[in-house]
């Protein structure tokens, strides 16, 4: 009876200690609603729900809510999402911004003369879904979310997890808390005229904000016993402080969010409201404050967060193991919905090929580019472990081409050269066949222009192309100048003459990639050269005018290149260097004394920091004309500085346009770049150089230097592209010259 009565009461304070325990242990739900920039604050407050060591037990989240609550159910703590997010470029994040040196040579000459792109099907003119495709946030997130790429059901996730997005089409809330977390988490942030909408098997949605910002309801669904709730929505704002549009538009959204949340906040039981109207839900550039304002406000509730956990059992958090590999080994790549651009064309865009081994840094630069091309409304990719190597992996895409075929570009710019000129720009996709691109530049102002560009892109094979590029200018020369097509015998009261100089190139050429880096060309060139002045002479037609080249050349040409420039304009790092060669067959028209002749000219240039203010860059270049000494129309002619080169006119500071000629040329430059504030620039410049006829015969490029040029300028990095403005001066030259130029040069 003894044993009987000890073993009863063992019992009973065993079935007594569980049932306390049970009581004792909560279930805590955490809701994390958006509010764009402001959402940084969630970061601030899960660091001191932290510390009062509340054990979450499940997550919905909206907008940046669904981010920060997506990366933390992930198995992220509040201090490594503190380091993750305080060190983003969220301004290179949000605008998608591809770094220059990772396009491919087409992307990269398209991408530097337009200031504005519109669609234009059917001749009318559209414009974006959002400000952003999103492509940068879906990279990183993918990154950032490597180690739970195979789980597809969210609540097998370190913490169970869902978001909350909105069907465009029907205006439903939709609960995501299945598929690929990325692209989930993706569609939840899709803020409307922020980012475009995002599609996940053939459903579009925005942003969940938009229908239900602060999901309580579905997280009490899945079990919560208590709810923490962290809310930092906007509320509404005065006429002073809608200052833009995507304010606008938010304040637009909050009507109804303002009303959607009424009865919310008494149903969470410890709601985290931080103090943040002082921002706005782009204020990334706030981050640090933002995320202090929700420390700030969860440390105010300490004692009730102190409460919760004291009435939780402690358990052991599993260990997360994140894959922080550099790089990754693609065994092979997987291409779906791609109906008008080849495989071929993809993957050299992505600078992809497979096997190969590449940094995760490469392929998000690869996808950026892609997805810039403009061929594309969406591109869902996914790395899929192998099954017998977990160190090797296929790379999925899913991509949806976009309808958009026709589009309008515009861009304007100034120099002293070319004066004023307004560019507009047609380029049609898919004209003749797929992967093709045919563009076309018409610029008028001071001189009429025009640039036509047909390619049709095989990514790394071959690919074939037509260009034909049509120049015009008057310029101020001295007499000298055209000494060598009208000899010694000029009036000598003439110091000056206006020469009018035309210039029609048409190039048909093949080109290919190697090395993922190399750019070469081989074709063939016609080209109309055209110089005459007014200024002085009679021609046969009784005219008041001198003729001096007015021919037609035939040549073949061959060229390779190299640029890892992150700017052509004020470049920071990388190096620049290409060689022509150009073989001139035979010609029709005035030169009727024409032998044949080649032409070979190289630049190259290296760009390096010291600082993230001081930048140095140093150039080299020359120009030699071979076998011919009848055809003076292709010496170089330097002098000046803002205009896009042309075949054989050559910028030089210190001079003005057309200042120096010569057969042969030899150019040195180096600049230095101080950016004293962001985006704005003031740098010195100076170059040397050798110009004259046989440089290399006569051992006079050696002897001494014949030329030198000094500048400094001031210059601003702007939507329309860069302005300078530079004072130059040259102790060769007989005065000072000014540079002013505007926009992107074309």
């Amino acid at each position: 009876m003894k044993y009987i009565l000890y073993i009863l009461i063992l019992t009973f304070s065993a079935t007594t200690i569980a049932q306390e325990k049970g009581a004792r242990d909560l279930k805590v739900g955490l809701v994390l609603s958006g509010g764009g920039a402001k959402g940084l604050a969630h970061i601030g407050a899960l660091k001191e729900i932290e510390k009062a060591g509340v054990r979450i037990d499940y997550i919905g989240g909206t907008s940046m809510g669904a981010i920060i609550g997506g990366l933390y159910a992930a198995g992220y703590k509040a201090d490594q999402l503190d380091s993750i997010f305080n060190v983003l470029d969220f301004e290179t994040l949000i605008r998608d911004e591809v770094p220059r040196k990772a396009k491919t040579f087409y992307e990269k000459e398209d991408g530097q003369r337009y200031a504005v792109t519109l669609p234009f099907d059917d001749f009318k003119v559209g414009f974006p879904s959002g400000i952003s495709k999103g492509q940068n946030v879906y990279n990183l997130l993918s990154r950032l979310l490597a180690h739970v790429q195979n789980i597809e059901d969210f609540n097998k996730l370190p913490i169970p997890f869902f978001c909350v997005a909105t069907n465009i089409e029907n205006g439903q809330e939709v609960i995501l808390n299945k598929g690929y977390l990325p692209r989930a988490i993706s569609a939840s942030g899709a803020l409307p005229s922020l980012f475009s909408p995002v599609t996940i098997n053939d459903t579009i949605y925005v942003d969940g904000g938009v229908t239900n910002n602060y999901p309580i309801n579905q997280v009490k669904a899945m079990g919560a016993d208590i709810i923490i709730g962290v809310d930092v929505q906007d509320e509404l704002r005065d006429r002073a402080q809608l200052g833009s549009a995507v304010e606008v538009l938010v304040q637009i959204n909050n009507y109804r969010t303002i009303e959607a949340m009424r009865g919310k906040q008494e149903k969470t039981n410890i709601y985290i409201n931080p103090e943040i109207d002082e921002f706005n839900v782009v204020s990334f550039s706030e981050g640090r404050k933002i995320i202090q304002s929700g420390q700030n406000a969860a440390q105010k509730l300490e004692n009730e967060l102190q409460e919760v956990a004291s009435r939780q059992i402690k358990v052991a958090s599993e260990k997360v193991t994140f894959n922080n590999n550099q790089s990754l080994y693609i065994k092979n790549v997987v291409i779906r919905g791609n109906d008008n651009y080849s495989r071929s064309y993809i993957l050299g865009k992505l600078k992809l090929k497979a096997p190969s081994q590449i940094s995760y840094q490469a392929l998000s630069e690869g996808i950026n580019n892609l997805s810039a091309t403009g061929n594309f409304d969406g591109i869902d990719y996914r790395l899929i472990e192998d099954s017998d190597n977990d160190a090797e992996y296929s790379l999925i895409f899913d991509v949806i081409e976009s309808n958009s075929r026709l589009l309008l570009r515009l861009g304007a710019h100034y120099d002293d050269l070319f004066r004023t000129g307004a560019l507009i720009n047609l380029t049609a996709k898919r004209l003749l066949t797929n992967n093709d691109v045919a563009s076309f530049d018409f610029i008028a102002g001071d001189n009429i222009r025009y640039n036509f560009d047909y390619y049709i892109d095989k990514g790394y094979y071959w690919s074939v192309g037509l260009s034909s590029r049509f120049n015009f200018f008057d310029q101020d020369v001295a007499t000298t100048f055209v000494a060598p097509e009208i000899g010694q015998g000029m009036d000598p009261t003439v110091n000056k003459i206006e020469l009018e100089y035309t210039d029609l190139t048409n190039q048909l050429f093949a080109q290919t990639v190697f090395a993922r880096t190399f750019l070469l060309r081989l074709g063939a060139q016609h080209k109309w050269l055209k110089y005459l002045s007014e200024t002085i002479g009679i021609d046969e037609d009784n005219e008041p005018r001198t003729l001096f080249e007015d021919s037609h050349y035939y040549s073949a040409f061959g060229m390779l290149k190299y640029d890892s420039f992150d700017n052509v304009y004020f470049p920071k790092s990388g190096i620049f260097f290409e060689g022509n060669f150009q073989y001139h067959l035979f010609a029709q028209g005035q030169n009727e004394d024409f032998e044949p002749f080649s032409i070979a000219t190289a630049k190259a240039g290296y760009a390096h920091s010291f600082s993230e203010q001081l930048t140095a860059i140093v150039s080299t270049e020359g120009g030699v004309k071979i076998d011919d000494g009848n055809t003076t129309s292709f010496d170089f002619f330097l002098g000046g500085y803002g205009y896009k080169s042309l075949h054989n006119v050559i910028p030089f500071y210190g001079f003005d346009a057309l200042s120096l000629r010569g057969d042969t040329y030899l150019k040195s430059s180096l600049t230095l770049d101080w950016e004293f504030a962001r985006k704005n620039h003031l740098n010195f410049s100076t170059n040397i150089a050798n110009v004259d006829d046989n440089l290399f015969g006569t051992g006079e490029w050696i002897r001494e230097i014949d030329y030198h040029g000094y500048a400094i300028g001031y210059g601003l990095e702007t939507l329309l592209g860069p302005v300078s403005l530079k004072y130059s001066f040259s102790p060769e030259s007989d005065s000072d010259a000014w540079y002013v130029t505007i926009g992107f040069w074309f």
